[in-house]
């Protein structure tokens, strides 16, 4: 089903409702959707250099759209479902403790996700039911997610074809990485 889903998904890059069908996929990955808008914007680039960068912002206003739906999915089933749950078998203090430790760190739960592999709507449905500061939550999915699709960008519109292979099979390793790296010196710095 997950490889006809991606044949569907890529299909969509070829039509001439491409960057509508990308807004839809990008929006929809934020919150519910398996595949990641990445598979249309490859191709979408590829064929047109020069529109790169419109298909990058298409990518990220569409996507930061959809992690807000992800975030209002996360609020208003927690409140139905979730927190009945938590009171009938009295583990309702314990996910108090933990959305205290998550929103103070929930900028770089957001961030780590919106550029690495993991999927980023566990991300936003997580950060709606923690109920993570919405301003915090949106910056940082800015940040994220349009680094991930303007880097993406910059690389095919530079390199064409040739660059292709490195970023379907180890963009998100060198992403993960820069991640790591960069939360590795954020804790030197502040430990040191």
């Amino acid at each position: 089903m997950i490889r006809r889903l991606y044949d569907w998904t890529l299909s969509l890059a070829a039509s001439r409702h491409a960057l509508w069908a990308l807004a839809l996929v990008a929006f929809l990955e934020s919150s519910v959707f398996p595949i990641p808008p990445d598979i249309l914007m490859i191709p979408m680039i590829l064929a047109t250099p020069s529109r790169a960068f419109l298909i990058a912002g298409v990518a990220l206003v569409a996507s930061v759209l959809g992690g807000l739906l992800g975030y209002a999915i996360g609020y208003g089933l927690f409140e139905t479902v979730g927190r009945p749950v938590l009171e009938f078998y009295g583990t309702e203090a314990y996910f108090d403790e933990f959305r205290d430790r998550y929103n103070a760190w929930g900028a770089w739960a957001v961030l780590i996700a919106g550029v690495t592999p993991f999927p980023y709507k566990v991300i936003t449905i997580l950060s709606g039911t923690t109920a993570l500061s919405l301003p915090v939550f949106v910056t940082a999915s800015i940040l994220a997610r349009g680094l991930r699709f303007f880097v993406v960008a910059l690389l095919l519109w530079k390199y064409g074809e040739p660059i292709r292979y490195f970023i379907e099979k180890r963009l998100g390793l060198m992403f993960t990485l820069f991640v790591a790296l960069l939360i590795g010196g954020v804790l030197l710095v502040r430990y040191l």
